[in-house]
């Protein structure tokens, strides 16, 4: 097994891009690895005709898969928009490995991201040696998708300042990034496109400009649409982690999962599932993402201070930390709907008592 605690999906998932384009006689636009169908199997998961099984990377709608990745083979960059815990990240990420075979051009969206990590740097030793020239420039993730004519990946991009931002217009407009010092510019190679990502929760933090916006095909990740697609989400993702982390336990066990993902589903939605009793919602996102990071721990807990199997216990604490973000409101929250709903349910008296000793 790899020493490294998380491999690029290229690397991770080599063999399967191996096994479809070995298959793959459809057409593909200029400089991708694949063509538009591989690429979709390969998010989508399922058997190739020569029996080969292709793992599922998104869990959920094919149709949004299919807008994401028809807007990458036109030369309009794509905007993957949805709250905290949707994949977007992994889906970027997945598209770059199956696009281009290089999901490592990243630039990570943060309140202090500059223009410099959009469009270029200095090597300062050189630049004050022999002053501005090509030999001193340090090209940014997204100026080595332009030569390379590959996808560059920008997270978070509502989180970085309206005026950094900007810095994309004349790349996706003109696919031209200037180098005013040295009176050049890079031409983008055919094969270019940038995959950004925002959260609908950062909505006003810093929007992006009419004239930014218009230059995105813009796709929703939605949350999963039932508890079956949720719970096989969390189960996947659980398990994958646990054999890369090495974790001495037994499978997660299916049935705690489910009782997770139906608490975060009926918390997030404001009532049970049976429609028949309306909850209070707390101020946390309680997405996949969150459940599988309460499993994992869980899982954790079970191998080394269990006997391996997770149990109600195990996931208590993460549930709790999970939901409770504001104290002040989210745990009285937390504390009516285990009295309410949790504790009356049929089967689930343990996970009300492990959740009641740690609240």
């Amino acid at each position: 097994m790899s020493n490294i605690l998380r491999q690029h999906a290229e690397h991770e998932f080599a063999e399967e891009l191996i096994a479809l384009k070995e298959v793959d006689n459809y057409p593909k636009p200029p400089n991708w690895v694949l063509s538009p169908w591989a690429v979709l199997q390969y998010l989508m998961g399922g058997k190739l005709d020569n029996g080969f099984e292709i793992s599922p990377k998104y869990i959920g709608n094919a149709r949004v898969i299919e807008i994401a990745v028809a807007s990458l083979a036109t030369e309009r960059a794509l905007l993957l928009i949805g709250v905290p815990g949707t994949a977007k990240s992994w889906v970027s990420e997945h598209l770059s490995a199956a696009i281009s075979g290089d999901s490592t051009m990243l630039v990570q969206g943060t309140a202090g991201t500059s223009e410099d990590a959009i469009r270029y740097s200095w090597n300062y030793a050189q630049l004050l040696a022999k002053g501005p020239s090509k030999e001193a420039l340090i090209p940014s993730p997204v100026m080595r998708a332009m030569q390379s004519g590959k996808i560059a990946r920008i997270e978070e991009l509502t989180r970085i300042a309206a005026d950094v931002q900007d810095t994309l217009l004349t790349i996706l407009s003109e696919k031209v990034l200037p180098i005013s010092e040295l009176d050049d510019e890079v031409q983008a190679i055919k094969g270019f496109n940038i995959i950004a990502t925002a959260n609908d929760r950062d909505k006003g933090v810093n929007d992006l400009s009419s004239a930014l916006k218009r230059r995105f095909n813009t796709v929703v990740l939605p949350l999963p649409a039932t508890i079956e697609d949720e719970v096989r989400i969390v189960m996947t993702r659980v398990e994958k982690l646990g054999k890369a982390l090495e974790i001495p336990a037994e499978k997660p066990a299916l049935k705690e999962i489910q009782r997770l993902v139906t608490v975060f589903r009926e918390l997030r939605s404001g009532k049970t599932v049976d429609g028949k009793t309306k909850l209070k919602t707390p101020s946390a996102t309680l997405s996949s993402a969150e459940a599988i990071s309460v499993v994992s721990n869980g899982l954790s807990l079970s191998a080394y201070f269990g006997d391996g199997h997770l149990k109600a216990a195990d996931i208590a604490g993460g549930l709790v930390g999970a939901v409770v973000k504001d104290p002040s409101t989210d745990k009285a929250i937390l504390k009516e709907y285990l009295e309410t709903v949790v504790k009356e349910r049929e089967g689930w008296k343990d996970l009300y008592r492990a959740c009641r000793e740690v609240i």
